[in-house]
């Protein structure tokens, strides 16, 4: 897997690495069970600062996409790409609404409307 990053995007590196990784298990580039590189690698290979790295594996950690352990590293969960994939499509809506000027409410007001048409 390669992570590449733009240290000149206004997103966070951390969010870029996250947002890689989340890509990779989608596409199935990564497949459940699979371990991630190592931080303080990554970190090294991206000329960023360890903390980046964790920040990013931290919060593919708190959307339920990986496991870290101290000592044993990250690895991908099981059941994961549909999840990965749900999330990448939930922040390209987010990004257009924003885009658009929509507030958050009228977000939510469009994601219900969604969900009863769908009969979920």
């Amino acid at each position: 897997m390669l992570i590449r990053v733009d240290p000149g995007s206004n997103v966070p590196l951390g969010a870029q690495i996250a947002a890689r990784v989340r890509r990779a298990v989608a596409d199935g580039e990564i497949s459940p069970g699979e371990r991630l590189p190592p931080a303080r690698a990554l970190a090294e290979s991206l000329g960023v600062n360890l903390h980046t790295v964790l920040r990013g594996y931290q919060a593919l950690r708190d959307e339920g996409l990986i496991e870290l352990r101290r000592g044993r590293g990250a690895m991908v969960l099981e059941g994961t790409p549909a999840r990965a994939r749900l999330l990448e499509q939930v922040r390209s809506l987010v990004s257009e609404a924003h885009a658009l000027g929509l507030s958050e409410d009228e977000v939510v007001d469009l994601v219900r409307d969604g969900l009863r048409g769908s009969g979920a």
